[in-house]
C-alpha cells in the first residue's frame, strides 16, 4: 500500500486505485469531462470502499458526503482520491481536466477539515488552487475538448450541490 500514512491520497486509474485505496473507507473516482461509453468498471476496483463519483461540479457536495460518512462512522477515515485519466494506445494518458477536479475535492476537503494530504494529494490541489480562477478556459481548452465542447455546469464547483447530490457507485 502506498501513502499509507495519509488521510486523504491521489494516484491515477484503476491501478492508482489498488495502490492507494485496499485500505480506504472511500474512493472518490473523478472523471472531469467523462467520455461516452467510458462508464466506471467496479470490477477493475478494490472490493472493500465504498466508491462516490464525481467531477469539477460536484466536488463540493463530495467533500460533504465524505465528511458525513465519517461522522456516521465515528472514527477517521481514509480517502482514495482516484483521476480517472483517459487512454491512448492503451496507456495511461493523464489529463489536466481531471488533475484540476481531483485537486478540486482535495481543496473542499481540505475546507471541511481533512487536511493529512499525501505529497501527491498536496500537489493536486496545489494545481486546482493555483489555476481555479482559469479551471473553466482550461476545461474548454483541454485536448479532451477538441471534438465535444463541456457543458456549462461541468466548468465550475458547484456548492449549491449537497451530498445528496452525490453520485454512490457502490455503498
Amino acid at each position: 500500500m502506498e501513502q499509507t500514512r495519509y488521510q486523504v491520497r491521489f494516484d491515477w486509474a484503476a491501478a492508482g486505485a489498488h495502490a492507494i485505496g485496499a485500505d480506504a473507507d472511500v474512493i472518490v473516482w473523478v472523471d472531469a469531462l467523462p467520455e461516452s461509453g467510458s462508464e466506471l468498471d467496479l470490477s477493475t476496483l478494490p472490493q472493500g470502499p465504498a466508491v462516490v463519483f464525481t467531477d469539477l461540479s460536484s466536488a463540493h457536495a463530495v467533500a460533504q458526503w465524505v465528511i458525513d460518512l465519517q461522522v456516521k462512522l465515528a472514527k477517521r477515515i481514509l480517502i482514495a482520491v482516484v483521476a480517472a485519466g483517459s487512454t491512448r494506445n492503451g496507456q495511461l494518458r493523464v489529463t489536466t481536466e481531471d488533475l484540476l477536479a481531483a485537486g478540486a475535492v482535495i481543496d473542499q476537503l481540505a475546507a471541511l477539515g481533512l487536511d493529512a494530504t499525501s505529497p501527491e494529494a498536496a500537489a493536486a490541489e496545489a494545481a486546482y488552487r493555483g489555476l481555479a480562477r482559469a479551471t473553466s478556459h482550461l476545461l474548454t481548452a483541454v485536448t479532451t475538448t477538441a471534438t465535444t465542447a463541456p457543458e456549462p455546469e461541468q466548468l465550475k464547483v458547484n456548492t449549491a450541490l449537497t451530498a445528496a447530490d452525490v453520485r454512490v457507485v457502490r455503498a
